[in-house]
């Protein structure tokens, strides 16, 4: 039988392995770590036993507490519904007006509507609902068809261009494209538009130019327009007065809209979201303009 050699210093016996003259001891675990794995052995078979655990082919051990966890998340899932049923029963019944001036109501319309808006709307206005080239802005309260709940209301209903067969219908004409008018008078009619928004002129163009192009904005735009360019939200004709625009408002953009001609497209939501979502949507981008700087 072999001696087992002790070190001097600690009285442990060694193991026999030695690194460059260090000899490893050979001493007993702390307490606190038995204490630990005892503990934990102890815990994971009391929770087999309490809880949920075992597979058993198609079912499993069921635990001495009963506990599933699925049946609390469709207990949370019904109590959100049915808090959710109060407030949607009031947002389908009551008119704008009386949704707008309730504030815990319209927590609830500004908490759902930035869901609904990301889900439906942000690809093409924007996750801000800045828009962007040929996606309206809807928070600077330039609206094509009008601002006011009902118009928006409809507008998400049947859409712009869209295959409803209400749709909003909207085009300008391709002035240049179509030959119905001559390279100088787009030119012309570009300087009148431009001018209507800048007043200043900024030295771009001469006032014999403006005043050739009124005379032609005269002859073939005022009809959707007006006569004082400010727009119309019955036919979708833009406020050419304002600094609001669609495609851009320099000088070459405002010529390739006149000459090219646009036409915008929005679908029609009425088949894929409810009209309380409708309305939700309707009274979040208005709410989105109202608290904008």
């Amino acid at each position: 039988m072999g001696v087992i050699e002790r070190d001097p210093y600690t009285g442990h016996g060694t193991t026999g392995h030695e690194w460059n003259g260090i000899k490893e001891l050979n001493t007993a675990v702390p307490w606190l770590i038995w204490a630990f794995l005892i503990g934990s052995v102890a815990f994971s078979i009391l929770w087999w036993i309490l809880m949920p655990a075992w597979p058993l082919g198609t079912t499993y051990t069921k635990g001495l507490l009963g506990d599933d966890v699925r049946k609390d998340v469709a207990a949370h899932l019904q109590a959100a519904k049915e808090e959710r049923s109060v407030w949607m029963n009031r947002i389908e019944k009551e008119d704008f007006a009386a949704i707008q001036a309730d504030p815990a109501l319209m927590k609830d319309v500004r908490e759902t509507g930035h869901a609904l808006f990301g889900d439906n709307c942000a690809a093409c206005h924007g996750v801000k609902a800045t828009g962007g080239p040929g996606f309206p802005d809807l928070i600077d309260k330039a609206w094509l068809w009008g601002g006011t709940p009902d118009a928006v209301f409809q507008t998400i209903r049947v859409g712009i261009n869209s295959e409803h067969p209400d749709s909003r219908a909207a085009q300008m004409p391709a002035w240049g494209k179509d030959g119905m008018l001559d390279n100088t008078a787009i030119t012309n009619v570009v300087a009148y538009v431009y001018s209507l928004s800048h007043p200043g002129g900024e030295g771009k163009t001469s006032a014999e130019q403006v005043a050739a192009g009124k005379k032609v904005f005269e002859d073939n735009c005022v009809a959707c327009h007006g006569t004082d360019g400010k727009g119309n939200t019955e036919v979708g004709a833009p406020d050419l007065t304002d600094d609001f625009w669609l495609y851009g408002g320099d000088e070459a953009s405002i010529y390739n809209s006149v000459y090219d001609g646009r036409q915008g497209h929005m679908p029609t939501w009425e088949n894929r979201i409810s009209d309380a979502d409708r309305k939700i949507l309707t009274l979040y981008v208005l709410d989105l303009g109202r608290v904008s700087p």
